[in-house]
């Protein structure tokens, strides 16, 4: 598309602000294909350069890098800064969501191509981010479940407890228990939980004891294709293979069966029971802490209390912008909903507190 004969101020003005988000916007791609290697950093560098070909139609436009450029927005520069440190999931979340809002929807000195691109960029980002979501999806809500399942849980037993009338030393003793009881209590049940899965699947994962026996077979292969049905295989295939395993075994050569569901890979999934066990055990005690720490550091009553809603409150807030982004949600939408949760629960027990406080007995 041509510039218009005579460009307005404004004009121009536009196109500069266009060229230095198309600029750091490429920049932000560039940084992260620089973090990651193979089909990822090759899909990274071809959104970089297609940022290029939208720079350079408004610089066409503009006749040239103009001496004074706009600084780009608040956005695109914390864009920036995050993906030249981190490279993480959170900038592709965030890059997600603003190739969803893409002005040249009714810029009309934009052309049609610009605009198409800019549909496939956000397809593009979002396909990225859902990589990146799938990757951390476990470990992401066990981490946002256990943090606020001890900013929530502890906030009202110390509220509730609080709400009584009893002594600042009660309520952070009562603060410290909750966050052991139920930090233990989570570990306890992660231990549990993943050892009993991995020992599930010991008790049915396959093994090559009839396949090592093979040899001495003075049947068909139809009975050890049994096995192999059994595991999951087509009938035609499990035939098939037990026939090779009967030959090789024949022949003296061993043959190792390895069976169609995966047990092996399971358990790596499944993960280490200890691990699972620490880390809840950390994560809630992490959120549970919080809570307290006002009783900690000697505040008491009513204004122990406040700084307790304040401080789990901005925690609140951030896991569930965390949320937000990683979701490809509304960050505040997310946010101000697990905020209303956490003092929804806190506030029901500072109720049951003051109407069976030390001073109704």
């Amino acid at each position: 598309m041509n510039a218009p004969a005579q460009p307005t101020p404004a004009d121009r003005r536009q196109w500069a602000r266009y060229l230095v988000e198309e600029r750091a916007e490429g920049a932000v791609y560039a940084n992260l294909a620089a973090r990651r290697e193979g089909e990822e950093r090759e899909i990274l560098l071809s959104l970089a350069e297609a940022e290029r070909r939208h720079e350079q139609h408004w610089l066409d436009l503009l006749g040239g890098e103009p001496s004074r450029l706009p600084r780009a927005g608040l956005r695109s520069r914390m864009l920036g800064w995050m993906a030249s440190r981190f490279g993480s999931i959170f900038v592709l979340a965030l890059a997600q969501s603003a190739e969803a809002r893409s002005p040249y929807d009714t810029e009309k000195f934009a052309t049609a191509a610009m605009r198409a691109d800019e549909k496939v960029h956000h397809e593009v980002v979002r396909g990225l981010a859902a990589r990146g979501r799938r990757r951390l999806s476990g470990s992401f809500r066990a981490a946002v479940f256990g943090a606020n399942d001890g900013l929530v849980s502890n906030l009202a037993l110390v509220l509730g407890i609080g709400a009584t009338g009893v002594s600042g030393g009660f309520v952070l003793f009562s603060g410290i228990a909750g966050l052991l009881a139920g930090a233990l209590s989570m570990g306890a049940g992660e231990f549990v939980s993943v050892r009993s899965q991995r020992e599930l699947l010991a008790s049915t994962e396959e093994n090559s004891d009839a396949d090592a026996t093979a040899g001495d077979l003075d049947i068909d292969a139809n009975e050890l294709a049994l096995v192999y049905r059994a595991r999951g295989m087509a009938q035609d295939e499990s035939l098939v293979r037990a026939q090779r395993v009967v030959e090789a075994a024949q022949a003296g050569i061993r043959r190792d069966a390895t069976g169609p569901i995966g047990i092996h890979a399971d358990h790596e999934v499944i993960g280490s029971d200890w691990a699972a066990a620490i880390s809840s055990f950390l994560l809630f005690s992490s959120g549970a802490i919080i809570p307290v720490l006002p009783w900690i550091f000697g505040l008491s009553g009513t204004a122990a209390i406040l700084v307790a809603l304040v401080l789990v409150g901005i925690a609140l807030l951030a896991t569930g912008a965390m949320v937000g982004i990683l979701s490809g949600g509304p960050p505040l939408k997310r946010a101000l909903r697990q905020l209303a949760i956490g003092v929804g629960a806190a506030a029901i027990t500072y109720g049951l507190g003051l109407a069976f406080g030390v001073g109704a007995v």
